[in-house]
């Protein structure tokens, strides 16, 4: 076989492999990402009409102007708005169970005294509570437009619309804005990235500083009493992010917890006693209070966990408009029910790719005739939705008729189980409206239609949103086969160019090193990770899989390091410029690694089925250590071993005095803030704290930034001129020993870099994190100084690739 055959065909399987490896992953990706079918555009007159495949919309309805487009609402609709206006206040991470209870018991005595207003509202029936559950991931913009949109969003949307945050999906304020509503917002920019253009006025605030719980919310609520006496908008958005910034700052315990309920339970009389009830305000308003979240014990959110899930959702109007509140409360609905219970009291279309269901209790506002349409008009939006879901679903004159189980779908009866439930419900109502009644006997009837239509709609409900995270396992499994059988052509093609060099190299055993115990661990290892995340306990707990590796791999390397100290003489550990110098200095980085490995892995109980399970950090809260003195001894021993580290170049140029300079003012910028704003952890931040901390972003991002454009254009000029002297100093840089490197401007430069942007990252996160976790902060910078220093000791022989895989693994260690 020639070698140029031999070239192209190696070439041909790598290309083939690279080509069957894109595909799988592709089919893997939309096979556990899948996306779901969607309605385009928006809803219209077509969805006060029953879904037949003749129900399309009359486009003239889009040159009408918005009091025309509102009277056909009203008029096909047959339900006029309950509202004329709507004040929609968001409160960022506030879990119901602080408003409502949890499990029929009431919340903790300290919220419920710190909202009285709140709940004299609820008591008196005035308010109606529920817990809406979010759907994952409970983070800010998508739980948002879950409430405006009714729908969930796929996992790969945010792919397809890249570097683009406007909702495009069909939602409420797009019918609110045809219409011609004036819309007011004030509060968290999320809004303004989803909604471009449609406010009248706003005001967005930011979550730059997650520390400040004060002026986020006071730059909301600044506009609030100027809002109020105006009448000239018809949706006001509030959306405060403070108790979210408590939550993170402290957990749901924060001393900070009470006071800003006490706020939000100010704003909330407020709203109520200036709008509703103002007896000179003619226009009637709905106050509906919700959160996009909740959160955990520790204040963070994002998982699926019933605390992160459990968001508030609250409607106050009139006491007129209030029924039972005890029925009201046990109940929870899902978070995407909102979306269509606003757009049914406001009198607009449902958005089109709605899952949610009308809430029942909201139900009882209107008259009997009005209960049933609405839910009519709620079912025939979900029928469509199925429509589009599944192709075969029947469309003729109506929505189910003539329709087949065999008709390409199968599904075990499920759309013959919609039509069915459907149809039942349809025939009652048709019954009852054409059919002359007493009172009692229409009564009982009409709870009948509406039992029938819930069953209808909450089934149809529940499997849109099973619907919406269903994993096609055929498109998964081809793409799996295909990455495999590329790997194998991978595999072949690396024994393929091996078993051709060891043709043509003699002697090749001379030149290959043996493979060591530690590097076979080091393959080993990668291979247990890739197993390891093929089951879903080991994902959680993925934790203490990398902190037992590790920890293994170290001790494997301090054995190794021994070995080849006990081969020379003894270790003079005060003898740095000799090579047992090294070995000791390698076993020292060891230690230090297993120590604070050690103390990292006991420090928090990570995971999810551990979190229970005492640890450094509950200890330390519960003894009410002094937390501030760890604090700041963390942060001084952050300036002095980043200083250090900078200070272990062979020459103090220039560019490294004024790295370091602006370094320690950062570092003193963060103490200073720590002694004056935080001494005492009862009192909120406050405006001068916010700048103190702006001006520490600032200054990291410049020293940051700097050094990465400066650096590498200013370190050669500085080393030509003392080229010759500094290669004789090669000692004193960690990097330098163990090879001579051949671009030492380049080495030095991706040095002070490196040290840099470690320690501007580790200031940061002292500045952020809670006081308890501060010690992590620096136990982390430790270990990467310490495994910097193991690696740059070149001493022992080793493939430069369990080198890297080595550095990888202790780099990975140190973000768990």
């Amino acid at each position: 076989m020639s070698s140029s055959l031999t070239c192209n065909r190696l070439t041909l399987f790598t290309v083939a492999a690279v080509a069957v490896q894109i595909i799988g992953l592709s089919f893997f990706v939309f096979g556990f990402f899948p996306v779901k079918p969607a309605l385009s555009g928006d809803s219209g007159s077509e969805s006060f009409r029953s879904p037949t495949c003749y129900s399309l919309r009359n486009e003239s309805e889009k040159d009408l102007p918005p009091h025309e487009l509102q009277s056909l609402y009203q008029e096909l609709s047959d339900i006029p708005p309950l509202f004329d206006r709507l004040v929609l206040m968001v409160i960022d991470g506030l879990p119901a169970e602080f408003v409502l209870g949890k499990d029929e018991r009431p919340p903790n005595q300290a919220f419920m005294e710190s909202m009285p207003y709140t709940q004299s509202l609820l008591a008196n029936g005035v308010a109606k509570g529920y817990h809406a559950k979010a759907a994952p991931p409970t983070v800010t913009m998508p739980r948002l437009k879950a409430i405006v949109s009714g729908a969930i969003g796929g996992f790969l949307d945010v792919a397809f619309n890249f570097n683009t945050q406007v909702l495009l999906d069909d939602n409420l304020l797009g019918q609110f804005f045809k219409l011609g509503w004036k819309m007011v917002m004030c509060g968290d920019e999320t809004w303004l990235k989803l909604f471009p253009g449609i406010f009248t006025r706003h005001d967005g605030v930011s979550s730059f500083f997650v520390k400040d719980t004060v002026e986020v919310d006071k730059n909301v609520s600044r506009h609030l009493s100027y809002e109020l006496s105006k009448n000239d908008w018809d949706l006001l958005i509030l959306h405060y992010l403070g108790l979210d910034h408590v939550g993170h700052i402290g957990g749901r315990n924060s001393p900070l917890m009470a006071p800003k309920l006490m706020e939000m339970d100010e704003v909330v009389k407020m709203i109520h006693s200036s709008t509703i009830m103002n007896p000179d305000d003619k226009k009637r308003t709905l106050l509906v209070v919700v959160s996009d979240h909740g959160m955990t014990e520790n204040g963070n959110h994002g998982g699926s966990s019933y605390e992160e899930t459990d968001s508030l959702l609250l409607f106050i109007g009139s006491k007129s408009q209030a029924s039972d509140f005890g029925s009201v409360i046990s109940n929870g609905v899902n978070q995407v029910d909102i979306a269509p219970t606003l757009a049914l009291l406001f009198g607009v279309p449902i958005p089109h790719n709605n899952v949610g269901v009308m809430i029942p209790g909201m139900i009882d506002s209107f008259k009997d005739m009005q209960q049933l349409r609405a839910l009519q008009l709620n079912s025939w939006q979900l029928l469509r939705l199925l429509q589009k879901q599944v192709p075969s679903f029947s469309c003729r004159s109506g929505p189910c008729d003539g329709f087949s189980g065999d008709q390409g779908y199968n599904s075990n009866g499920s759309m013959e189980k919609f039509c069915r439930l459907y149809l039942r419900a349809a025939v009652l109502h048709d019954s009852w409206i054409s059919t002359e009644l007493s009172r009692s006997d229409g009564r009982e009837d009409k709870s009948r239609i509406i039992a029938a239509y819930y069953e209808f709609l909450i089934n149809a409900n529940q499997w849109l949103l099973h619907k919406a995270t269903d994993k096609p396992a055929k498109v998964i499994a081809f793409g799996v086969v295909s990455m495999t059988l590329s790997c194998l052509i991978f595999f072949a093609v690396i024994y393929s160019i091996i078993q051709e060099i060891c043709l043509r190299e003699k002697q090749l055993s001379n030149g290959i090193l043996p493979w060591h115990l530690d590097e076979v661990f080091s393959l080993a290892v990668i291979f247990i990770l890739v197993i390891s995340m093929g089951s879903s306990s080991m994902v959680e707990e993925e934790q203490y899989i990398w902190h037992f590796l590790i920890s293994t791999l170290n001790m494997l390397l301090l054995r190794k390091t021994v070995q080849f100290f006990q081969k020379g003489s003894a270790c003079d550990s005060f003898a740095l410029l000799n090579g047992h110098g090294r070995i000791c200095l390698r076993a020292s980085s060891i230690f230090t690694l297993l120590i604070c490995g050690r103390i990292l892995r006991g420090w928090h109980q990570g995971g999810v089925n551990w979190t229970y399970l005492p640890d450094i950090s509950k200890w330390l809260e519960q003894s009410e250590s002094d937390l501030q003195l760890i604090q700041l001894a963390s942060v001084f021993l952050t300036i002095i071993f980043s200083l250090l580290s900078l200070s272990l170049l062979g020459r103090r140029t220039k560019i490294v005095l004024v790295v370091g300079f602006n370094f320690l003012m950062s570092g003193l910028l963060v103490l200073h803030h720590i002694v004056k704003s935080e001494h005492n952890a009862s009192l909120p931040s406050n405006n001068a704290a916010t700048s103190l901390a702006q001006m520490i972003y600032a200054t990291l991002g410049v020293t940051t930034v700097g050094t990465v454009l400066a650096v590498p254009w200013i370190m050669p000029i500085q080393l030509s001129e003392t080229c010759s002297s500094y290669h004789n100093s090669s000692i004193s840089h960690p990097s330098k020993i163990g090879s001579e490197s051949q671009y030492p401007e380049l080495r030095d430069s991706l040095y002070i870099i490196g040290c840099v942007y470690v320690g501007s990252w580790c200031l940061l996160q002292l500045l952020l994190q809670q006081p308890i976790n501060s010690a992590v902060m620096l136990l982390i910078l430790m270990q990467i100084l310490a495994s910097f220093l193991f690696f740059s000791q070149g001493m022992l022989q080793r493939k430069q690739w369990v080198e890297e895989w080595l550095a990888i693994l202790h780099w990975g260690i140190v973000i768990l």
